[in-house]
């Protein structure tokens, strides 16, 4: 209990939560959020899964778990399971469940009908989604098993089926992939987010695991997750950049970490990004500094469009036939684009109190640090000096006065006209 020792080992694990805490895949980890707010993560979001999972299977008998999938996505309260159709034995299907997020502002019977809206969707670049059904406090969506795997398990050699942390925390191998992958890859996934712009549908969830991998294809995923209100991927580092403030513009910085990942094989250390490091083209590094650069964090995003018109981009061809198909009712659109502006405002609202907050830390370390603890006892000094000064001229002039009133035998004011004022100390104490 030697206080000087228990002292060193608190600083060391301060040290230690520290670099847990802003790497960005471990502070998004269960086990780190537990141990850090027991009280808010103290329920088990796997028993509550199954519960919800238990009661769909006996209205919807054809379906079959295999197996849970224990912790392949990076979400607490979002679980999956590897599933089968009875009647098909060798098809394998995913199925995923989550709860509302803070988000979630759309009716609960306009959320229920969005979310059995999204089988319906047909585009080349979006997964399709075999079923999907809502309550009013959780969705449950299924979807068709890929052995390949997500654009992040391209990156980063992984299993599919392997736990969140285990195949992207710790690569062996960082590698980037091949220009024209980067190209064509970035361009499906740019035409995407500009179909679900122009039908007003909000996204803000684009990650290297919300794209999966079909062949040379990337499709989607995850669309239900701004219906049902859950925080992005990259919350954390937009919600820094008050002009990051619109999903649209959410997007753009978000397909900025997408390519950067693609470009180098890992995510950058932190964002605003300074300097990148050597690219296979230019063309890359112009992308990436309209979306992680100092400047474009602090000035805002370009739009998709403009994306799209840039050289990375324009000349890459797309070689599909398939017609996107995705029929919104006008009821539904106009509840989308309400919930849409409320997650705006809340975003916003974030945004200012971290800035506030900002402002107040560094007021706060400028205040304490050692060179202003100087400065002020400088000015301590200096103040304490006058005052000094001031006091022994008063003292003479009142000393003075008093000689001259007992020689004349008159009584005198206490300042004679000979005798300087003294200087005011609130005219020269500097500030």
């Amino acid at each position: 209990m030697d206080r000087e020792f228990i002292a060193e080992r608190q600083k060391g694990l301060q040290n230690y939560l520290n670099v847990i805490t802003t790497n960005h895949i471990l502070s998004n980890c269960e086990l780190v959020k537990k141990f850090l707010d027991p009280n808010n993560y103290s329920a088990n979001y796997t028993e509550i899964a199954l519960q919800h999972v238990s009661m769909f299977f006996r209205s919807e008998p054809k379906w079959e778990v295999v197996e849970p999938l224990k912790d392949i996505g990076w979400r607490i309260r979002k679980k999956y399971f590897l599933m089968k159709i009875k009647n098909q034995p060798k098809e394998r299907l995913v199925l995923s469940w989550a709860d509302l997020g803070p988000d979630k502002y759309l009716s609960d019977k306009d959320f229920q009908c969005l979310i059995k809206l999204l089988p319906s969707c047909l585009h080349p670049y979006i997964y399709r989604v075999t079923f999907a059904t809502a309550n009013e406090s959780s969705a449950l969506l299924i979807r068709m098993f890929n052995e390949k795997g997500t654009l992040k398990d391209l990156i980063y050699k992984a299993k599919p089926k392997d736990p969140f942390l285990k195949k992207y925390c710790n690569p062996k191998k960082v590698q980037g992939l091949e220009l024209q992958q980067i190209k064509t890859y970035g361009r499906q996934v740019l035409e995407v987010l500009k179909f679900l712009h122009d039908k007003g549908f909000p996204y803000g969830h684009l990650h290297a695991s919300n794209v999966m991998l079909d062949g040379d294809t990337c499709r989607l995923l995850d669309l239900e997750n701004s219906l049902l209100g859950l925080p992005s991927f990259y919350r954390s580092y937009f919600s820094q950049f008050r002009k990051i403030n619109t999903l649209e513009s959410v997007d753009v910085h978000c397909f900025g970490h997408l390519l950067y990942e693609m470009t180098y094989g890992r995510p950058p250390d932190s964002v605003p990004v300074d300097s990148f490091p050597p690219a296979p083209s230019m063309a890359v590094v112009a992308v990436l500094e309209s979306t992680l650069s100092c400047e474009a964090c602090k000035n805002g995003m370009p739009t998709v469009s403009r994306l799209l018109q840039m050289p990375l981009f324009s000349d890459v061809l797309l070689t599909t036939s398939e017609k996107p198909q995705f029929k919104i009712p006008t009821k539904l659109k106009e509840a989308l684009r309400i919930a849409k502006e409320c997650i705006e405002k809340r975003l916003i609202e974030e945004q200012k109190q971290i800035h506030q907050h900002r402002r107040l830390t560094r007021a706060q370390s400028h205040h304490g640090s050692e060179e202003e603890r100087k400065r002020r006892k400088i000015l301590a000094r200096k103040k304490s000096k006058r005052s000094a000064v001031e006091n022994n001229e008063e003292h003479s002039a009142k000393y003075s006065n008093s000689n001259n009133s007992a020689g004349s035998g008159a009584s005198s004011p206490l300042t004679s006209p000979s005798s300087p004022t003294p200087p005011s100390t609130a005219e020269h104490a500097p500030f």
